[in-house]
């Protein structure tokens, strides 16, 4: 893909000079965020091709401090009028906003680069053997029993590129690739309907297996048909892979330092304190190769490492950038998120709950609710004060087998309550489908269904 080839790298770098030294010019420090894309995708609908678009993109966001002011601004047009007007519209910015003392740009020159083999492979793959993915995909889940339609479903094919600049001389770069199929089948028998999907990532296309994204795809639909609720009461519950990475997403405010800052984290003052069941040791783990969440660097440039966040249940620490580790005199944990069009914040990059002790037969010992489907997750959740009520579908099981579908029912409960009526944790992890993060089974106990 010629958007990453290195006499482009060489220009952006070259332009962003121009631009910071703008920004000095103007007594100001300052960032420069580069993301450069180029994405396939294809789609298709009753044994055609549907859709068949490539897209590419470059934007440039510039981040700029002047007597402790910070302005942000973004240009997708790379002449010299453009940036030009960029570092004024950065600047002009500013000028308009309260200062913020604990926002600087670290005095980091850091030269740093991902490895390409590792993150961007190349291959020779046509693009004739995509769109037969696509094609057989759709179709041979479309030929399938009781399957109405597959109304949703894709191949892509996406490359990306980030540089980071700053008035430090920090000069941080990386690329990475992603391949993705994945569909959704809407089943039908009578009244009764279903649709679920999934979905596979790699970095090579050559990795990826049509046959079980079609299998997968259909079993999920054709086991959730006959779905009905199931009576009221508490039960154990197992969230499949995706679902528990979801709900662990959703309440992944309690790690933000920048939360805490905004004193709206519950967990500000419990560093140190016992927040979940002793057997709960949780990592961001960034420099997983693995995983699709493995990050070299943050939006700041900070090297990354593994962190500690919860070690046999006790809070370590809140994940910061250099703001809210200047704010809470710490240092910085390599978290910082910043987009070209966006203000600087802190996420994690790539979660791993560590392996219990419990084998497959023990955790799915006796009568439990496995959860594969929510919905509501961010309407039916409070991240600050912990309570969610999801809609869900599932099985009602007993003894690792799957006795009843089920579907129409709701999950509710407060999770920080949850984190402590663990009953057991598998001794065997899973990434979810996306890769993003790497967890074992966990079943919590006591938790109240609604059918």
């Amino acid at each position: 893909m010629s958007s990453f080839h290195s006499a482009s790298n060489t220009n952006t770098a070259l332009m962003a000079e121009r631009v910071l030294d703008q920004v000095m010019s103007a007594g100001a420090t300052g960032d420069l965020i580069v993301d450069e894309g180029e994405t396939i995708s294809l789609k298709a609908c009753e044994g055609e091709l549907e859709e068949y678009k490539v897209s590419s993109s470059r934007i440039f966001g510039l981040r700029v401090i002047k007597d402790g002011h910070i302005g942000t601004a973004y240009s997708e047009a790379v002449d010299a009028d453009a940036l030009k007007s960029l570092v004024g519209q950065a600047l002009n910015n500013a000028s308009f906003v309260k200062i913020e003392s604990h926002e600087n740009i670290l005095p980091n020159s850091n030269q740093l680069k991902t490895d390409d083999n590792l993150l961007c492979p190349q291959e020779q793959v046509s693009i004739d053997q995509k769109i037969q993915m696509a094609l057989e995909v759709e179709s041979k889940l479309n030929a399938m029993d009781k399957v109405k339609n597959v109304p949703y479903n894709g191949v892509q094919d996406i490359f990306s590129q980030r540089h980071i600049f700053s008035t430090a001389g920090l000069n941080a770069l990386t690329r990475s690739r992603m391949c993705a199929s994945y569909a959704y089948a809407l089943v039908e028998d009578g009244q009764k309907t279903a649709m679920q999907g999934t979905s596979q990532v790699s970095r090579l296309f050559s990795e990826l297996n049509a046959s079980s994204v079609i299998e997968n795809t259909y079993e999920k639909c054709i086991g959730l048909l006959d779905g009905k609720p199931i009576p009221s009461k508490h039960y154990d519950v197992i969230f499949d892979t995706e679902c528990q990475v979801s709900v662990f997403g959703v309440f992944s405010m309690m790690f933000s330092g920048k939360t805490a800052k905004d004193g709206i984290n519950p967990m500000r003052n419990k560093i140190g304190s016992a927040i979940a069941d002793s057997r709960l040791t949780i990592f961001d783990h960034p420099l997983n190769s693995d995983g699709f969440g493995y990050h070299l660097f943050d939006a700041e440039g900070t090297a990354t490492e593994k962190s500690k966040l919860v070690i046999d249940g006790c809070l370590q620490t809140l994940i910061h950038n250099s703001a809210t580790a200047s704010y809470f005199d710490t240092h910085t944990t390599g978290h910082a998120i910043r987009g070209p069009k966006s203000t600087l914040g802190v996420n994690l990059h790539q979660v791993e709950i560590a392996r219990g002790t419990e084998a497959l037969s023990s955790l799915h010992s006796g009568e439990y609710l496995e959860v594969t489907d929510l919905a509501g997750l961010h309407s039916g959740a409070n991240a600050i004060s912990g309570d969610f009520s999801f809609g869900a579908s599932g099985y009602l099981c007993k003894n690792g087998e799957r006795i009843q579908a089920v579907r129409g029912i709701t999950v509710a409960g407060n999770f920080y309550e949850m984190l402590n009526k663990i009953s057991m944790i598998g001794n065997q992890q899973s990434w979810d489908e996306g890769r993003s993060a790497l967890m074992p089974s966990i079943r919590f106990s006591d938790v109240a269904i609604s059918g």
